[in-house]
């Protein structure tokens, strides 16, 4: 049975249309986004269907006194579900507790994803558990009380999932409280899907929201996908501090799409790095419900997995991509490609290791060919065999497609020019690639910014 039709009055008075800001530290944006980062924010998108967001206003965190701050995705009907958590040891409260709902429901029968920000839920003890099942409990109601959803006894059909400050309590009641307004508040234009990519967002500058067509082998229907995300800062694989919700209205069962889900994050959000932390909230999930017809994908050796999962990992990639440019403080958008390696690991161990020295992105900050620090990232990486000294080569690829300038050659340095290499480095999107050796075939591609002054103000008051 389809969701039942949003109230109007409540619609009017309660859902708050995305209002563009600036970055204010740790609290939502209270001005403008920035004008470099406009061109990223979507005017017009398609919406796979059946699935319908919105969001509401809480207030979780006392800064923020007038921006939407709880997010609501949820499908018509129950749908297959699958998500990728953070491998941090302090895992938050609704990572454990989304984790075990989804293993009752062997990724089956789940209806929607409601997301808090301004506090993570995170290292919160038995409370914080009671917290984020209460959240769920309490969304499930929204479904079964205007007959849209039927007690099946497995439990919750909602993911919860919350960002934000680490170690605070939630605000439980007021959320519970405003998770009706999130629900009537549902609505399927590119309105109510920018509304709700807003209120997940913490520091970043501005929401982050991506959709797009597909087609499957066997089918002649097409097929939407659209995915949300956010994270600005403390991101680094395995995953990163971010969340990610992504729908589409494609036929596929829980296992293959657990499957698509698990190898598309390693090539996206598993291949991005702001800062070289890794949250204890971290979650991507995506929801399946097949509105738009066609054989469901049972088998992850089919012609439409494959399809499938390209177009997935792809579109990850794009969401990924987004979180990066808009890094905490970053002014570069940094593409690290490193080829000519023995295994796909050795290559991207040696990027992600690129990606994270200080001392790499300061100097890319500062707008320095310091290419003497890119190859000391790469001697240091951790557990590789590829690096083969006298035959590594590094260059910068310019993104105006001009050709590479480069820096070491075969374990020789070049006369570098630096009047050049000065003016490569004043772009906002730049290349560093790197080739391992002369004998290998692998490569894998790592996306980072640079590190600036502001990511220190940022991160020095982010609890105020």
């Amino acid at each position: 049975m389809p969701l039942a039709r949003p109230n109007a009055r409540l619609l009017a008075c309660g859902r708050r249309i995305f209002v563009s800001q600036a970055r204010a530290y740790s609290a939502p944006g209270e001005g403008t986004v920035p004008a470099a980062k406009k061109k990223y924010i979507p005017t017009c998108g398609t919406y796979p269907l059946g699935f319908r967001a919105g969001s509401a206003y809480v207030g979780v965190k006392a800064s923020n006194t007038r921006f939407d701050d709880l997010a609501l995705v949820a499908s018509d009907e129950p749908c297959s579900a699958a998500a990728v958590f953070t491998t941090n040891k302090f895992q938050a409260a609704p990572v454990t507790v989304s984790r075990d709902m989804l293993k009752t429901r062997a990724g089956s029968g789940v209806r929607a994803v409601v997301v808090n920000s301004g506090c993570a839920n995170a290292v919160t003890g038995k409370g914080g558990i009671e917290d984020a099942i209460k959240m769920g409990q309490e969304m499930d109601k929204c479904f079964t009380e205007d007959g849209n959803g039927e007690d099946d006894g497995k439990g919750s059909r909602s993911i919860v999932m919350s960002t934000g400050v680490i170690g605070q309590r939630l605000p439980i009641q007021k959320i519970v409280s405003k998770l009706p307004t999130a629900y009537y508040n549902l609505g399927a234009t590119h309105d109510h899907w920018l509304s709700a990519a807003r209120a997940i967002c913490t520091t970043d500058t501005f929401p982050k929201l991506l959709s797009r067509t597909f087609a499957l082998p066997s089918s002649s229907e097409e097929y939407h996908i659209a995915g949300m995300t956010k994270g600005a800062g403390m991101i680094h694989p395995n995953m990163a501090t971010l969340l990610g919700i992504i729908c589409t209205d494609a036929p596929i069962a829980p296992e293959p799409l657990r499957a698509a889900l698990t190898s598309a994050i390693t090539k996206s959000f598993n291949s991005i790095s702001i800062d070289g932390d890794t949250s204890t909230n971290d979650t991507v999930a995506i929801l399946a419900n097949g509105e738009a017809g066609g054989n469901t994908i049972t088998s992850s050796k089919s012609e439409d997995f494959k399809a499938f999962e390209e177009t997935l990992t792809e579109f990850a990639i794009d969401l990924a991509k987004l979180v990066v440019r808009d890094g905490e403080g970053a002014t570069k958008f940094v593409t690290i490609r490193v080829t000519n390696a023995k295994t796909y690991e050795d290559a991207k161990r040696v990027g992600s290791t690129i990606a994270r020295s200080p001392l790499v992105k300061t100097a890319l900050y500062g707008k320095d060919a310091n290419w003497g620090r890119i190859l000391c990232a790469t001697g240091y990486a951790e557990g590789v065999e590829s690096v083969i000294p006298e035959e590594t080569s590094v260059s910068f690829v310019p993104a105006n497609g001009s050709a590479e300038l480069k820096l070491l050659v075969k374990g020789e340095p070049e006369q570098v020019d630096e009047e050049r290499a000065a003016k490569i480095l004043e772009s906002e999107d730049l290349e560093i690639l790197v080739k391992l050796s002369e004998r290998f075939d692998k490569e894998a591609t790592v996306w980072t910014c640079d590190f600036s002054h502001e990511y220190v103000t940022i991160n020095g008051d982010y609890r105020t």
